[in-house]
């Protein structure tokens, strides 16, 4: 999951589509159709934090000025809270019209429940082309596509330039530079990597990044699927056996009573070299963002970086898009596909970028004239990747990743070996791999 975004509570209203109440996005020409279209949909998003929220108000309520006989009914929640209510609508068959989910395993229950419309007829053209390839791919299984991107996401670890540039470091380039770059800010008395890990994800996302470099593709992409999923490659203990280093080398102790928040204001503070966070969270380093301007004016990224010898692919970057489903169940199909059609215009992509700080699937959407440098750098890098290593917790199947969430929390805590981890993640395979059956 994304971890990055609040916890603000959930609301569900309709959005107002008074005259004035919003700042409408003009739509590109052809971008949805006349507005003769009639009745209402219901929206789900995770999006509630109270920074966020507004610019998906007013979308809706420009869409709903546009379209004065459709009524677009919001649904907001949290990460935890839309991941909570999905479970329940699911189970009752009353899904919203249009709802998000992550890629991955996460969208694929969806499908397997022919929940999830097949969209590979109706995204198509121009509105297709305005998305990185990449983007619609982590929304295809079997060749077919059941989800429109809304976010785009990676993970980079970011450091403090002027601590680097005093303290005589360069950026690390291999797994072993940047142990040996802890080691150089720890002699310092300088934390080398602020960690929190109070809900498990984030060291997830190492465990996201680290699998692909001890692992051929071919096996990881086997043993994500529940229908085939073993995890009996060495790689995978080796990837858990780096993280095991990583941590005591270089990440906050005792994390696990820590939030990424708490550990994130100490890299804020200039109190940390360094902090591995998803893009999404850049702005938070900007002055805009609320980030002070010893910091503000003296940050910039890295990928993780693999070990020297990596037996795996080191192109692949850990990250996915976010993005909605249509419910196949759907009675308003031609207002929901034009309504995801209208939030995914480019204007809108802009918009969404200059106000949340955000990075875009839709091409050109971040520009210098919209974004701060490091986002347009960003976008440039996710370019370049191999391929893009979909968040493990939403990938794989719910056992296997609760078996990765609560493994390696157990080893932060000295309570679980290496060992003891792949024992686990073997069974939830084989668990998963029987229900699927």
């Amino acid at each position: 999951m994304v971890g990055a975004c609040g916890d603000g509570g959930a609301t569900t209203a309709p959005a107002s589509a008074e005259p004035g109440a919003t700042q409408a996005a003009s739509a590109e020409p052809g971008a949805t159709t006349a507005p003769e279209l009639e009745g209402s949909i219901s929206f789900l998003h995770k999006y509630s934090d109270p920074r966020y929220a507004p610019y998906f108000e007013a979308v809706v309520a420009a869409y709903m000025a546009e379209h004065p006989k459709v009524q677009v009914e919001i649904q907001a929640e949290s990460d935890q809270g839309v991941k909570d209510k999905l479970r329940v609508l699911a189970a009752s068959n009353t899904l919203p019209d249009v709802y998000f989910s992550w890629a991955g395993d996460f969208t694929k229950k969806f499908v397997r429940g022919n929940l999830a419309k097949d969209l590979t007829g109706d995204v198509t053209g121009e509105w297709a082309e305005r998305f990185t390839p990449a983007a619609l791919e982590a929304y295809t299984y079997d060749g077919k596509l059941y989800g429109v991107p809304i976010t785009l996401d990676a993970k980079y670890m970011v450091y403090n330039t002027k601590l680097f540039a005093d303290n005589g470091v360069a950026v690390p380039t291999t797994l072993e530079e940047l142990l040996a770059t802890c080691d150089t800010f720890e002699a310092k008395g300088i934390e080398p990597i602020a960690f929190g890990n109070q809900f498990g994800w984030p060291a997830i996302h190492f465990m996201t990044q680290l699998n692909p470099y001890y692992v051929p593709a071919a096996t990881l992409q086997m043993d994500y699927a529940p229908e085939t999923g073993a995890f009996t490659d060495a790689g995978y203990g080796k990837a858990l056996d780096a993280f095991a280093e990583i941590n005591s080398r270089c990440l906050t102790q005792g994390a696990n009573g820590i939030s990424h928040e708490a550990a994130q204001a100490n890299f804020l503070a200039g109190k940390a070299a360094m902090h591995y966070i998803e893009a999404v969270e850049f702005f938070a380093l900007t002055e805009k963002g609320g980030a002070p301007a010893d910091l503000a004016n003296n940050w910039d990224f890295f990928m993780l970086p693999a070990p020297a010898d990596a037996p795996g692919d080191t192109g692949y970057l850990t990250g996915a898009p976010d993005g909605f489903l249509v419910n196949a169940s759907s009675e308003q199909l031609d207002i929901a596909l034009d309504f995801l059609n209208y939030l995914t215009t480019l204007d809108n992509a802009k918009k969404m970028v200059a106000d949340l700080g955000w990075l875009s699937p839709v091409q050109g959407s971040a520009t210098a004239d919209n974004t701060f440098p490091q986002n347009v750098q960003v976008i440039e890098d996710i370019a370049t990747a191999t391929g893009m290593a979909i968040w493990l917790d939403t990938v794989t199947h719910i056992d296997v990743a609760n078996a990765y969430l609560n493994g390696v929390q157990a080893m932060l805590d000295g309570t679980k070996t290496t060992a003891d981890v792949v024992a686990d993640i073997q069974a939830a395979a084989a668990t998963a791999k029987a229900a699927s059956e």
